[in-house]
């Protein structure tokens, strides 16, 4: 388990790296390319007088405001001039002038996404294709000029592009709303926006009304996604949907067509799937990604949860998050987590089938703003699942592209990786507010994969991966009961100078024998026959098919994920 300690002390080290030890800026000021005017607030040893106004005047900054009680001043500054600043021996600390409110709701605060604004990244240019039960053009999707919802497609055969079912949209608002619904209305106390605010939304319908899709209809449309690429610069396909694994991923169709869309020059962003309280035959959640987040290319998310606060520190992994390794491959998934329940985004439609089907998915108006009381929002609503998690990903991934657009896919999900919080607690226990049953999550690489997205030490990250991405797979030693990653010779994760086990995994996180792969912990004394389901004769039964469907339609979504989030 990683302490905050580690955490600052590797922001350190990549300060170390990129500034020769000067440890006086903020770490999304570390980045070398940064260009244009930045605004900073520069706190002094003492209170600023006036001749250190005037010499950072003379390097080309403005003075803003004086915050004399805080010794500091507020200055807008050529990006050039901050290793100057830093180098004064009367500075104390350089910051960001970081936006404090009316841009960002709980799930984009966990995840640091206020850190995009510094360097004036907001998604612009980059296409995301939503592969769901289809996007609205949505107010919260609209500039000024038009909408951002710049391509629709059906691909269910009813003709209709628009999100009648209600899941589509929400998604795309996660990964892309700009909170104009919200920022706009009377009273507004907070703008619930999505992640990459100036992204196109490429519409590709793939569910109908219930929620409903087959495996033809998404390779479809992911096939379309890789025809439309260069004409709408498609970077990044959301899929937050998934089925039961039937066979090992070289032969599934589904992870066949992302692992084109990912040769292609896409990136691939997958939900883990929402079984993870199933213990049918004593797995524990264990073994249950869904396809293809089973594949080893894309990366495969699982949910968080903000716990109504907006720092991370106190956030948990959420019961229902699918856990690995995949079935048949026994490949370690997630690859990482993201803010996933009780998420507030867009409504498509107060007809829509989710909103109407499931009253408590409505949200009341004065959660966004003031003298609203009794009020429900006819904009946004709440759904909570690993699908909601994924375009928060999306989101981090769309804001990387634009920062650096020559990223490959590999590259763009090693970033990510790398750069993810890892400060957890060995367990923690969730309680589902309507039947009162409790549940105990572990924090092992089969929850958390490699930690919670952290999009501001990712946008401070320049390490460039060489090598394939393919998440590991992994071996059980049933004699010693130890769980091994296998990695290959010609994959990032067995170079030891870009990752190694201190960074990406960690050895505690990963080999202490107490916390995770330990017989007291995990996996139990009485649990070895969950191993028996995952890895032994017991695979191909272990799992009910019917038991997990396309979308978010099935009854275990339904009382346990959409409706009632958890505690």
């Amino acid at each position: 388990m990683r302490s905050k300690l580690f955490f600052a002390t590797t922001i350190g080290s990549v300060a170390t790296a990129l500034w020769g030890g000067d440890e006086k800026l903020a770490a999304e000021l570390h980045q070398k390319d940064l260009r244009g005017n930045i605004e900073v607030i520069v706190r002094y040893k003492s209170a600023p007088s006036d001749a250190q106004h005037q010499k950072v005047a003379k390097s080309g900054g403005a003075l803003k405001h004086k915050f004399d009680l805080i010794q500091s001043g507020h200055y807008s500054v050529p990006a050039d001039m901050l290793k100057n600043l830093a180098d004064d021996p009367e500075v104390e600390f350089v910051s960001p002038d970081r936006p404090v409110h009316g841009t960002l709701d709980l799930t984009t605060a966990a995840v640091n996404a206020s850190a995009a604004a510094v360097y004036s990244l907001n998604g612009a240019g980059i296409g995301i294709a939503i592969i769901d039960s289809g996007v609205n053009r949505a107010y919260d999707l609209q500039n000024p000029i038009g909408s951002r919802v710049i391509y629709s497609e059906d691909f269910t055969g009813s003709g209709v592009t628009n999100d009648i079912y209600g899941h589509g949209t929400h998604v795309a608002g996660v990964a892309a709303g700009n909170g104009r619904t919200s920022s706009q209305q009377s009273g507004s106390t907070r703008v619930l926006a999505g992640i990459a605010t100036r992204a196109s939304i490429i519409n590709l319908r793939v569910l109908d009304n219930n929620g409903q899709g087959k495996d033809s209809n998404v390779i479809a449309a992911i096939n379309r996604a890789i025809a439309l690429k260069s004409i709408y610069n498609i970077r990044i396909i959301n899929l937050s949907l998934g089925r039961p694994v039937y066979q090992e991923y070289g032969k599934d169709p589904l992870c066949q067509a992302v692992e084109s869309a990912w040769k292609a020059g896409i990136v691939v962003v997958v939900s883990a799937g929402n079984q993870g309280r199933n213990n049918n035959g004593g797995i524990n959640g264990y073994g249950t990604i869904t396809s293809p987040g089973n594949d080893p290319y894309v990366i495969t998310v699982g949910a968080m949860k903000t716990v109504n606060t907006p720092g991370r520190a106190d956030d948990k992994i959420a019961s229902y998050s699918s856990k690995g390794p995949t079935l048949y491959d026994h490949i370690a998934k997630p690859d990482i987590v993201a803010p996933g329940n009780l998420v507030r985004s867009i409504l498509s439609s107060t007809t829509g089938t989710l909103f109407t089907q499931y009253p408590t998915t409505q949200l009341p108006q004065s959660y966004y703003a003031s003298g609203a009381a009794g009020s429900v929002s006819t904009g946004y609503f709440t759904l909570s699942g690993t699908s909601m998690a994924t375009p928060v990903v999306s989101g981090a991934a769309a804001l990387l592209l634009q920062q650096h657009p020559a990223l490959t896919p590999d590259q763009v999900k090693a970033r990510l990786m790398k750069t993810a919080y890892k400060a957890f607690p060995a367990s923690s226990i969730a309680t589902d507010p309507t039947t009162g049953q409790a549940f105990t999550s572990y924090y092992d690489l089969f929850t958390i994969g490699a930690g919670y997205l952290d999009i501001q030490a990712a946008l401070a990250n320049s390490d460039l991966a060489t090598k394939p991405a393919l998440s590991p797979t992994v071996t059980f030693n049933s004699v010693t009961k130890q769980v091994t990653l296998v990695n290959g010779s010609n994959v990032v994760w067995g170079d030891n100078v870009v990752w190694g086990d201190s960074v990406v995994w960690g050895n505690i996180i990963l080999l202490a024998n107490n916390v995770v792969w330990g017989s007291n912990v995990v996996w139990g004394d009485n649990a070895t026959q969950g191993f028996n389901v995952v890895w032994g004769d017991g695979l191909n039964g272990s799992i009910n098919p019917a038991s997990v469907v396309w979308g978010a339609s099935t009854a275990l979504e339904s009382t346990a994920v959409l409706t009632i989030g958890e505690n």
